[in-house]
């Protein structure tokens, strides 16, 4: 498993990259924003250890713009930090950190934490998701439509996850667009038409479930068509 630390100060980052690799982790450490999300450009991590006291730009800041982003909204987050106020804490987890260590900490705590957090994310992601005979492996990123596994892109495929968790909810286009392609997207709602019409020729058995709300948006788990 990948995981990325931000830490600007050098010894402690250092430390944490020798501990998670000496458990078998591949780890990478970044020193700010920059550095980070050129990182993702590259590659998607499955853990960021977050710094709060970074340079230019803080942890809480650079938090809310992961949590954001379709590329990395589903990354768990780990604040690492010396700010210790329960306010800080509970401002961490409510901007999207799934979990919160103060400094300084012991290196078998830290390694606990980090497994608990992994644990529970992965937990989360084995979903199974289906209407009628359409079915969704969110885990194995598997899509079957009246049984045959179909290819989808990546945007195909969360923008049909995304229906699907919503079974029933009339979805605007506006909700679609800020959800699988974020708030810096500069593209107009034509693009989720275009993703639609593309997902219902790929799902031929299954199309008719993703209906059109006229004037409004797409729905899965209405009246088929």
């Amino acid at each position: 498993m990948l995981i990325y630390c931000v830490e600007d100060d050098r010894n402690i980052r250092e430390l944490l990259l020798y501990t998670l690799q000496s458990t078998g982790y591949q780890a990478k450490g970044m020193s700010c924003k920059a550095e980070l999300f050129e990182a993702l450009e590259q590659e998607v991590p499955h853990l960021i250890l977050l710094d709060i006291m970074l340079p230019g730009e803080d942890g809480y800041t650079i938090l809310k713009r992961l949590k954001s982003s379709p590329l990395s909204r589903h990354v768990p987050v780990i604040m690492v930090t010396a700010k210790s106020s329960e306010f800080d804490k509970v401002k961490g987890l409510e901007d999207g950190a799934d979990d919160y260590i103060t400094k300084p900490f012991g290196m078998m705590e830290f390694i606990a934490r980090v497994k608990a957090v992994l644990r529970r994310c992965e937990q989360k992601s084995d979903r199974e998701l289906q209407f009628h005979d359409l079915a969704v492996s969110v885990s194995r990123h598997l899509v079957l439509d009246c049984g045959v596994s179909v290819s989808l892109t990546k945007k195909e495929f969360q923008l049909l996850q995304y229906l699907l968790e919503n079974q029933g909810i009339v979805l605007s286009r506006d909700q679609l667009l800020e959800h699988v392609w974020g708030y810096d997207f500069d593209g107009g709602t034509r693009t989720v038409d275009v993703h639609i019409r593309t997902l219902r020729q790929k799902l031929p058995h299954s199309s008719s479930l993703i209906e059109t709300v006229r004037g409004v948006g797409y729905r899965i788990g209405g009246t088929p068509s």
